[in-house]
């Protein structure tokens, strides 16, 4: 299919070997919060679809780079997008939120 195809040569371009790149899923062999972050300075993280994942082929030859979100062993997935924000703040949080307001001046 198209998609699988974009996604090949995405990894043909970034290679995920020579990067600091993670894919997000339910099947990963690491927590979410487990690499630091803080020490890169450029991150790649891959989600699949809410309804297939990423491709099994692509998980089992990086499977020492794929994460994933604990979760209750009975659910199947989590929301894509809560799924996203969820690891993003994580990775913002361990830069300190840097570049980011902590405190609001609202009502100063």
């Amino acid at each position: 299919n198209k998609h699988t195809v974009n996604f090949k040569e995405f990894l043909s371009k970034y290679k995920p070997e020579d990067n600091n790149m993670f894919f997000v899923t339910t099947k990963g062999k690491h927590v979410y919060s487990e690499p630091n972050y803080k020490e890169m300075e450029e991150v790649f993280i891959l989600f699949g679809k809410e309804t297939k994942g990423l491709p099994e082929d692509v998980l089992q030859k990086y499977i020492e780079k794929t994460i994933r979100i604990p979760m209750r062993e009975t659910l199947r997935s989590l929301n894509l997008s809560n799924s996203v924000a969820i690891v993003a703040y994580d990775i913002f949080r361990q830069a300190d939120f840097d570049n980011l307001e902590e405190i609001s001046s609202y009502f100063e």
